[in-house]
């Protein structure tokens, strides 16, 4: 099949790409590279069936030939991103989301919308299920991402209404693994980075405020799956089990024989205090779930990340830090 994506040079952008060049798919990708970085598909732009465009998909385009499935991925999703370009994100969700309807339309594609779990908000129900609609501050700082999120579901479900296309919804929990951007200001990240340049892990609030986290590769295969289902309202999307970001951060310490220590600053405004999603649908629906434990997740992330990372200060990393049995 012939799939044109958005934000194809993004981290989960690209994993997608991936994983469809390698099961036989044509591919036309497209990303303006205001956060996805081009040597995340470098490796794919001299295969025949791979086409990378730079463009901003909130600019009306065209394309020739037929087209099986349109994934919308474009999106300012990290808090740094989207703080820095509140008016990019805001545009990503609204005109980019039409325009991607459009070209799903006018090709008689099946259309996917990768959505996010910050549609709920700080919530008010935990775990949160895709019933529950939500505790969002609508002209908060963070209200940028979340509202363009909640515009692009809205405007899903109308073209599917009205036009009848054939749409997919996806609320993507907290996922990780390689091509993250070090300056994501998403905490998986952020405490990778931290450590691996030796200066303490930056925890804000008490730490009690909770996350879940979701390796990519599962995150791809749930996104695959979803695509080719009839099923058109929101499904969540990620990892079920749920630790405190001081938990995770102590995780992250051990890793790196606690030679960093942790450092306490205030709670940005409206930070969710909990995050954990409810799978029921994806695993009923889908026969979907995460399969890849967090050791083995991280394990490969900070291999990935060891490679970009300058250490300020020589680390007690040992080889035992990678082995499968320190994994498991």
């Amino acid at each position: 099949m012939r799939y044109v994506i958005s934000g194809a040079a993004g981290f989960i952008g690209s994993h997608i790409c991936d994983r469809l060049i390698s099961s036989g798919h044509q591919v036309l990708a497209f990303d303006n590279l205001i956060t996805g970085h081009r040597e995340n598909i470098a490796h794919l732009l001299k295969n025949s069936r791979f086409e990378f465009r730079e463009q901003d998909v909130c600019e009306a385009f065209e394309i020739a030939g037929s087209v099986d499935r349109v994934f919308h991925l474009a999106s300012l999703a990290s808090p740094v991103d989207y703080l820095e370009h509140p008016i990019e994100t805001l545009e990503s969700g609204s005109t980019a989301t039409r325009n991607m309807l459009e070209i799903a339309l006018r090709h008689n594609a099946r259309f996917l919308l990768t959505s996010t779990s910050e549609c709920y908000g700080d919530p008010l129900e935990h775990p949160q299920r895709e019933t529950y609609w939500g505790n969002v501050n609508p002209v908060g700082l963070r209200s940028c991402y979340d509202e363009s999120k909640r515009y692009a579901e809205a405007l899903t479900m109308a073209y599917h209404r009205v036009h009848g296309v054939k749409t997919n919804i996806a609320r993507i929990f907290n996922t990780y693994g390689p091509r993250m951007a070090l300056n994501d200001g998403r905490v998986v990240p952020a405490f990778i980075d931290q450590a691996l340049r030796g200066v303490n892990l930056t925890v804000f609030g008490d730490g009690s405020q909770t996350r879940s986290f979701c390796y990519v590769s599962d995150m791809v295969e749930g996104l695959l799956r979803l695509s080719e289902c009839d099923e058109i309202y929101p499904v969540n999307l990620g990892n079920p089990t749920e630790l405190t970001i001081l938990g995770f951060a102590e995780l992250i310490r051990k890793r790196f024989d606690d030679a960093v220590g942790i450092d306490f600053l205030p709670l940005p405004s409206d930070d969710p205090k909990v995050r954990r999603p409810d799978i029921t649908k994806a695993r009923t629906i889908l026969g979907w779930e995460p399969r890849v434990p967090l050791d083995e997740g991280l394990t490969q992330t900070i291999d990935s990340f060891k490679t970009r990372v300058a250490p300020v200060t020589t680390l007690a990393w040992t080889a035992a830090e990678s082995s499968p049995d320190r994994v498991r």
